[in-house]
């Protein structure tokens, strides 16, 4: 009897430590049932259809930027430069539609589709330069993206003189119209372009990173940059993709936005990095890398949409927002660590048993 209570000791904490486990990897769903429970009962409008429409529209600009975010955390990175991406590739834009190329004594205006193209380059090569700065000279992350926040926020602003771009409805004549259907046009009548951006997005990444080769090499490289090395993995070609995908997103997000306003402004994409980054913390990847999924990813950045409706139905300052925004990204961490010390609590548990079953 004595020497089976150890037994049935290790036994209850384990399950407990399972039971903690689980709730701490569903917090994102926990949380974002929790919330629209409290604002479905507190704010009457918050179920309403128009409503809902709003949510997932601004979910879905969020959401498409933190898909792009979870690539790079999962390497072990970060990219704080988005928010600036997405200024700068509406004033991209909005200078080609409203200015054209001047080349020599000629003024080309490209057409709607080539705008299009031509403003996610810029937004996927700003993701490149964050690329080429932390691979080739070694730079963190941090840093690197930090400086080209910077750098885009100032390019965004000199190239119209910190002006905004208004009125991007183009001419007939110039073959440059359509623009704003990206942001007010709906799929079959129904369906607003951002949600089947978003849905086409979160499919590809989700095949990428479970189905891919390059996917298991995001997830190498976050979880041991030098094992993955070893392997055979191409690590620093890993590490440019990465932020090429995140300046790609973030670009799609500074269209969008100046397609639905009908006009590009350079301080576009304040703070949107922060959102992008609590939707994929909350999300459960971890910022050390190597562990998350792009489904976390969107059901964070659903958490993160229905707080910042439900506060503005409720009439929440934006400044009381950032502080709450704050505290999430906070909290978030402290779970995160909190899980990893119970899934080292649980292989500890399993090893012992395995020991006592040998023996």
């Amino acid at each position: 009897m004595t020497a089976n209570a150890p037994a049935a000791a290790r036994g209850a904490g384990r399950t407990r430590t399972e039971w903690i486990q689980l709730l701490l990897r569903g917090r994102a769903l926990i949380a974002l049932i929790v919330l629209w429970v409290f604002f479905s009962i507190v704010v009457g409008s918050f179920l309403t259809p128009a409503n809902i429409e709003i949510l997932v529209k601004q979910m879905a600009l969020n959401g498409i930027l933190a898909i792009g975010m979870t690539f790079v955390i999962l390497t072990g990175g970060i990219d704080l430069s988005v928010g600036s991406v997405v200024g700068f590739t509406g004033i991209v834009a909005g200078l080609l539609i409203n200015e054209g190329i001047t080349v020599g004594d000629w003024v080309i205006f490209p057409h709607t589709w080539m705008v299009l193209v031509i403003s996610l380059a810029a937004g996927t090569l700003l993701g490149a330069v964050n690329g080429f700065i932390i691979t080739r000279f070694n730079v963190a992350p941090f840093i690197a993206t930090l400086g080209m926040l910077m750098v885009a926020r100032g390019l965004a602003g000199q190239i119209n003189g910190g002006k905004t771009y208004p009125n991007l409805v183009g001419k007939e004549e110039l073959g440059n119209t359509g623009f704003r259907e990206l942001g007010t046009g709906e799929l079959l009548g129904m369906l607003p372009w951002a949600i089947v951006i978003i849905v086409i997005f979160a499919v590809v990444a989700w095949f990428v990173t479970s189905r891919t080769p390059f996917g298991r090499a995001v997830y190498a490289v976050g979880g041991n940059e030098r094992s993955a090395e070893l392997s055979g993995v191409r690590v620093d070609r890993t590490k440019m993709i990465v932020y090429m995908i995140s300046g790609f997103c973030a670009g799609t997000v500074g269209l969008i936005i100046a397609s639905q306003l009908v006009a590009a402004h350079p301080a576009t994409g304040q703070y949107f990095e922060l959102y992008a980054i609590a939707a994929v913390v909350l999300g459960g990847t971890s910022l050390m890398g190597g562990r998350g999924t792009i489904v976390g990813t969107i059901i964070g950045a659903l958490v993160i949409g229905t707080l910042n409706n439900g506060l503005t139905l409720m009439g929440i300052s934006s400044f009381l927002k950032l502080i709450i925004t704050g505290v999430v990204i906070v909290a978030a961490l402290i779970i995160d660590q909190l899980q990893q010390r119970a899934e080292r609590r649980l292989a500890l548990q399993q090893q012992a048993a395995q020991v006592v079953a040998d023996e």
